[in-house]
């Protein structure tokens, strides 16, 4: 990984769902505390089709909450940062990108060999790269490593930015994988801070799956806002 010994590095957390997301049993005030107990310095919300959850974090923690979106298209998923405008699912690949860049937002694509998750074939992939900004190269819900370890060789063949994100549906998964980088306020300074990047995690084990099951499956019996766009 590339690294930089001359500027201080931040740790971020940026793949990350609350009860905005269907599947997630993350509560916001909750998040929020976790991750300042885990020393993380900026966390990027990034609920599925919605950041109507992103939104409500950065009203109660504006220096923390980076405002994402985790967008299903029609072909597979990408992750916008430094989003204002919501983007619907669903629409073409060309689409939501031209709607993502319209509000400058930084784009990357999440666990892109998880072929149970919305990954991309390599044909697609390819023609993707120059459209993006970077490529998440560690996710700690691919159930196998295998998938991990596909990302960041192809990141590396392309010369692609690395991202990691523990994609933490739940409090247990909080932090599992985290980018350290030059600190960075807007889109334009993350494309600058990604040139220097470390990442680090671990991934989810099967008893931290199940645990994180339970959660998620007890938060649907307790009432809360969740998110009706899947």
């Amino acid at each position: 990984m590339n690294t930089s010994k001359s500027k201080k590095l931040i740790t971020v957390e940026f793949h990350c769902h609350t009860r905005y997301s269907n599947d997630s049993s993350n509560r916001l005030d909750a998040l929020i505390r976790t991750a300042r107990e885990r020393g993380i310095e900026r966390l990027a919300i990034t609920d599925h089709n919605t950041i109507e959850g992103a939104l409500r974090a950065k009203e109660m923690a504006p220096e923390l909450i980076i405002v994402g979106e985790e967008v299903l298209t029609e072909r597979g998923e990408l992750i916008a940062y430094y989003v204002q405008e919501e983007i619907p699912k669903g629409l073409t690949v060309v689409e939501t990108l031209k709607r993502m860049k319209a509000q400058n937002a930084f784009i990357s694509i999440p666990h892109p060999f998880d072929v149970h998750r919305h990954g991309w074939p390599l044909e697609e992939l390819i023609e993707l790269l120059p459209e993006v900004d970077a490529l998440e190269v560690f996710n700690a819900r691919c159930l196998r490593k295998v998938h991990n370890e596909k990302a960041l060789a192809f990141a590396r063949e392309q010369g692609i930015p690395k991202l990691a994100g523990s994609d933490a549906h739940s409090l247990v998964e909080l932090g599992l994988a985290v980018t350290r980088l030059p600190a960075f306020n807007n889109a334009e300074e993350l494309r600058a801070a990604v040139r220097e990047t470390e990442i680090s995690g671990q991934m989810l084990s099967v008893a931290d799956h199940f645990k994180a099951s339970t959660l998620i499956g007890l938060s649907k019996l307790i009432p809360g806002k969740r998110s009706t766009r899947g």
